[in-house]
């Protein structure tokens, strides 16, 4: 998913809220960095996923070959350039939710929840995406999916009121490994498109949502946190070694 060399410049800061251990990501200028402490593992697979038996419906997702402009609407108001790798160093692989012609609607942090921006559609190159995430935040669970089937039960920690977890349809953008493994976050974190529209009060570290690690497993199975999903350290290193960037995850109440 990435070179493994850490970014210099850190743009795109990791941070804990305090008070709910919840992982967010702020953006400052430019396009994504990342601090010194974090890593992009290693790329899981640069082949494109074998397309399935008829019958089904597989999500795609959209490998940036070149620089693009991310758009609003299909010929519309430029909202970013988007480079073929993220800061982080993974590959910008974008997941698919329309398609017009000459067009792709993809999931971005740069978009409002849930809402599609568009790319040309010669700027990528498209690949099946085997597994899918669903997440029920009443049920304090997470699933992840292979062709269909679920392969992986995680218990969660989730938004706890007044920073309940944003719903609606989100992305893997990069799978970060935490030196500190130690630390509130854990071994890991998968970063989403997802924001958080409600942080909590005097919070400047920024909104976007992750999956991560945790140091407080008794918390798992609790609405804990400020907007991100915990899981145990065992949970993110198999959903590591697994899934690629570019699932798509469907977050539900």
């Amino acid at each position: 998913m990435g070179r493994r060399a850490a970014v210099a410049v850190a743009v795109l800061a990791l941070a804990v809220v305090a008070s709910g251990g919840a992982l967010l990501l702020t953006r400052g200028g430019g396009d994504d960095g990342a601090p010194p402490s974090v890593r992009a593992p290693e790329e899981v697979s640069r082949t494109p996923a074998q397309r399935p038996a008829t019958g089904r419906r597989w999500p795609l997702g959209a490998r940036l070959v070149r620089r693009a402009q991310l758009r609003e609407s299909p010929g519309g108001r430029v909202v970013r350039a988007l480079h073929p790798r993220t800061g982080y160093g993974s590959y910008r692989v974008l997941a698919v939710v329309a398609r017009r012609p000459g067009w792709l609607g993809v999931l971005s942090h740069y978009m409002p929840n849930s809402k599609a921006g568009w790319i040309p559609d010669d700027a990528a190159v498209l690949r099946y995406m085997p597994y899918t995430i669903e997440v029920d935040l009443s049920a304090l669970r997470l699933l992840v999916r292979r062709d269909g089937k679920v392969v992986r039960r995680v218990r969660v920690a989730v938004g706890r009121p007044g920073h309940e977890t944003p719903t609606g349809r989100y992305a893997i953008t990069d799978a970060l490994r935490v030196s500190d493994a130690g630390g509130p976050y854990g071994c890991c974190a998968l970063a989403l498109t997802g924001r958080q529209p409600n942080v909590p009060q005097g919070w400047t570290g920024g909104d976007r949502i992750a999956i991560h690690g945790t140091n407080s497993e008794d918390s798992l199975g609790t609405p804990a946190s400020s907007g991100c999903l915990r899981a145990a350290d065992a949970d993110m290193r198999w959903m590591m070694k697994r899934l690629p960037v570019g699932v798509p995850v469907r977050i539900k109440a």
